[in-house]
């Protein structure tokens, strides 16, 4: 039985994890999870309180960067300054039983907050497929689940605590001019210490998954997102199938999850697979993926366990010209005998009322380019990249993409607002390293 967590968590190699380290020495390198990126900063910092990190910045001068889990694969955390590690930083601030809001400090993993929160009785309504991420570090890339009506998790942030590079602490409260700026903000505002979601009561999810061709769940997806609370597809490439996972509220209480055969036979063979017969192999076997049910709380069954190492690349495009990118993207790949083994990702995200969301503005669905972290990743990259430019794709502000101020400005209304905030609050540029500049300066400044 293949199913979606081992095709997911064990897809076929892993390399070892890069730990970081609040203690490390200055020069020490840090890498990001995927290993692709590194940096040589001149120091770290990890505050265990806000009073901590003010005193630090009033101290000190020069670049700045925060860094959480190091699960960007674009370069928001590299520099040659210093880094501001939040770990410590971490933990529930506080709850409200009524309203069903909690603050969280912004230090804090997604998977560590599942069980606290749980036991307050309270859930985050959407999560994204990893849950290792800070949550500073997933607002600030408008981080994502799946589900129609659902929205990112930069969507559901009622506050903030924002800590700029001056020392500064600023109370940014739902009314708060900052607060649709700051909840999707790169990390260039200053550091997030803290922020607060508002949340729903506790939930299970009864998780189906099962593989069906591609062509038929597009036809039919406006009806599989009203039956499925959260829904998502996973093309397989070079064939005609896709694993789907859908979600739905389940009043019943959670089911063990069975032990799941590794399928590794599968995965390999595909792997050892000639690609231009890769997909006559996966058609023939694809009715022979036994559909899997189970039922979890919702953080647990919404989030999974990657072993594997990868790189990424995803663009959001309108709802209605998701099928048409899709397919394309599909065709390009198999038209060029591109060996690549890790399904895409697709999913639907809701709007919100943040300046620079990917989905700021309307509903979207995302697609998710995939590379194992051992492979070359650029070329696959850079074939696909120009179809998401075609339907006006807004690229993952954490995931790898190639486009600048000029192109950003295109696809933002708000982002020349944004950049004079940033201006604002970082008036000497301390939190900008050389991927933010491009991100939010004209080529001439």
């Amino acid at each position: 039985m293949i199913t979606r967590r081992r095709l997911l968590a064990s897809s076929l190699l892993t390399i070892p994890g890069m730990a970081l380290s609040s203690e490390a020495a200055s020069g020490f390198p840090w890498r990001n999870w995927s290993g692709h990126l590194v940096a040589n900063p001149a120091g770290r910092f990890a505050p265990g309180s806000e009073d901590e990190l003010v005193n630090w910045l009033c101290k000190t001068s020069g670049q700045v960067r925060p860094v959480g889990a190091g699960h960007s694969f674009s370069p928001l955390v590299p520099t040659n300054g210093h880094l501001v590690i939040t770990d410590r930083l971490s933990g529930i601030v506080s709850h409200d039983p009524d309203t069903l809001q909690a603050e969280i400090y912004a230090g804090t993993r997604l998977g560590n907050a599942g069980a606290p929160l749980w036991q307050l009785g309270q859930a985050m309504p959407n999560l994204p497929d990893i849950d290792r991420q800070t949550i500073a570090g997933a607002l600030a890339t408008s981080t994502h689940g799946t589900g129609r009506g659902l929205k990112s998790l930069s969507g559901y942030v009622t506050g903030m605590r924002l800590v700029t590079p001056g020392g500064d602490v600023l109370d940014l409260d739902k009314n708060h001019e900052y607060l649709p700026a700051a909840a999707v903000s790169l990390g260039a505002f200053g550091f997030v210490t803290r922020a607060r979601f508002q949340n729903r009561e506790i939930f299970n999810l009864r998780t189906r998954t099962w593989t069906e061709k591609t062509a038929s769940i597009l036809d039919r997806f406006d009806d599989l997102c009203d039956d499925w609370q959260h829904f998502e597809m996973m093309p397989l490439l070079h064939s005609d199938y896709s694993l789907v996972i859908a979600h739905q509220e389940a009043d019943e209480d959670p089911m063990p999850v069975e032990e799941e055969d590794d399928g590794g036979e599968f995965l390999q063979l595909i792997e050892s697979t000639p690609v231009l017969l890769r997909g006559a192999l996966i058609n023939s076997l694809a009715g022979d993926i036994e559909p899997t049910e189970t039922i979890q709380p919702s953080w647990q069954a919404l989030t999974n366990l990657r072993f594997d190492r990868f790189n990424e690349m995803e663009y959001s495009v309108p709802v209605e010209s998701g099928p048409e990118c899709l397919a394309e993207i599909l065709q390009l790949i198999k038209d060029n005998n591109v060996d690549v083994v890790m399904p895409l990702e697709y999913r639907i995200i809701d709007a919100d009322d943040t300046w620079l969301s990917m989905f700021s503005g309307g509903p979207r669905v995302s697609i998710s380019v995939h590379r194992l972290a051992h492979e070359n990743f650029e070329s696959l990259f850079n074939l696909v990249e120009p179809v998401f430019w075609k339907y006006e794709g807004r690229p993952h502000w954490g995931k790898v993409h190639s486009l600048g101020y000029s192109e950003l400005r295109q696809l933002y209304p708000r982002l020349d607002d944004f950049v004079e905030l940033q201006r604002e609050l970082d008036p000497q540029g301390r939190m900008l390293n050389s991927h933010l500049r491009k991100l939010l300066r004209p080529m001439s400044s």
